[in-house]
């Protein structure tokens, strides 16, 4: 499977996940996170629902449903009209590790590229796999060491689902796909069976 140069099409589901180039660390202090979350809002999120994610000192992972061609044509009306789906999703990943290097660079006395190129994407077309790969996303700071316990790491999208809190997120479909709030926690508390996803994630 050749996760780094699959086509974005609409109307789709996908795993994307990228990583700092040669394993360096993207996030150096608490507010980088933010920082980049709210450069995803700007730069991400109008062409896509996110459904989950989770950021880590040197990669990150997001599960989003791209919206359909006929609503990301209407919201750019004539602009890159000449340009292909695929080029507009991409192009829009593109500009948020653009934008966030520039600043995250200008900021710490830096220089050079921040993330590998080209990102990782894999189209998820199995509903089974969707609850597995929420579960695997928010359980991936424990995973690899970052916290004892996921439900403690601050930089996922875990607690936004169990919060009173308004969110971007795909809230009501995700839990309502676990079967209700109650079950989303359940599934959560269980070790999620790596070989089931090995198609849909990287290890990094």
């Amino acid at each position: 499977m050749d996760v780094k140069n699959t086509q974005l099409k609409g109307d789709t589901f996908y795993h994307i996940y990228n990583q700092g180039i040669r394993g360096q660390n993207i996030f150096l202090e608490e507010k980088n996170y933010l920082f980049f979350m709210k450069k995803y809002a700007l730069y991400v999120f109008p062409y896509c629902e996110t459904y989950a994610y989770c950021l880590l000192k040197n990669h990150f992972h997001f599960l989003i449903k791209t919206k359909s061609e006929a609503q990301i044509r209407e919201m750019l009306q004539t602009k890159h009209a000449d340009k292909n789906l695929n080029w507009i999703l991409s192009n829009a990943f593109a500009s948020l590790f653009k934008s966030f290097t520039l600043a995250r660079n200008k900021v710490y006395n830096q220089s050079g590229s921040l993330f590998e190129e080209p990102f990782c994407r894999i189209e998820v077309d199995n509903g089974v796999y969707l609850n597995r790969l929420i579960t695997y996303i928010h359980q991936n700071p424990q995973k690899h060491g970052f916290v004892k316990d996921f439900r403690d790491y601050p930089h996922s999208s875990y607690h936004s689902f169990i919060s009173n809190k308004l969110t971007k997120l795909r809230k009501e479909e995700v839990i309502s796909g676990f079967g209700n709030e109650e079950k989303y926690i359940t599934e959560h508390s269980k070790k999620t069976d790596i070989r089931d996803l090995q198609e849909l994630i990287l290890e990094f």
